[in-house]
């Protein structure tokens, strides 16, 4: 099994690397394969709906590194989330890329396990998990939770005090072991469920 993890931070050994790679040591530890993929600091531009992936298999701009993580993101079990808190929202960055895997590339990623990390100085984590956590539920992926909101507080040089929030990495960490685990062993045994053609509606005034 695989895990990726996106690490949403222009620093790329900031708070946000210190609490995906708190998760990383737990999945090492559980024989789960797993990766950090720095993104904060690319140039990636958002979503235009072009309309170029409703009869492609991929998004008509190939900018920095989204293909290579679309590719990633296809052949591992599940992608942890994890961005710095701006004005209590997302690295305008990671969404862009988000934007784009979700809508642009149309491989199966049901049954994908899902998780967001928020890190913070101080507020702002949980507007940033909803945000985080609506691109796994449009997409049939399960979540997985920890013991508290997923996040880590304070800059880098002092996150590593956030005792409670390094608890709260390893405790999702292992949450989303079990749950990619039982998932596995389920699809082996029943499959996929199965899935009716989608249905659009759409309603005009």
């Amino acid at each position: 099994m695989k895990v990726l993890l996106l690490n949403g931070s222009p620093n790329k050994n900031g708070t946000t690397y210190i609490a995906l790679n708190e998760m990383k040591k737990v999945f090492d530890g559980e024989g789960i394969e797993s990766e950090i993929i720095h993104v904060g600091n690319k140039v990636i531009r958002g979503c235009m709906d072009c309309g170029y992936c409703r009869t492609h298999s991929s998004c008509a701009f190939k900018d920095d590194c989204v293909d290579e993580i679309a590719t990633k993101f296809e052949n591992a079990d599940g992608l942890v989330v994890g961005s710095p808190v701006y004005y209590a929202s997302a690295n305008a960055t990671l969404v862009a890329l988000l934007d784009r895997l979700f809508h642009g590339y149309h491989f199966e990623k049901r049954m994908k396990v899902g998780a967001s990390v928020a890190c913070a100085r101080r507020g702002g984590i949980t507007a940033t998990h909803d945000q985080l956590n609506k691109y796994f539920t449009i997409s049939g992926m399960p979540i997985a939770s920890g013991q508290y909101w997923n996040g880590l507080h304070g800059y880098a040089e002092l996150a590593h005090q956030d005792k409670e929030g390094l608890q709260q990495m390893r405790t999702l960490a292992n949450n989303m072991s079990f749950l990619l685990k039982s998932i596995e062993l389920g699809k082996k045994q029943f499959g996929l469920p199965e899935q009716e053609p989608k249905q659009m509606t759409n309603f005009n005034r």
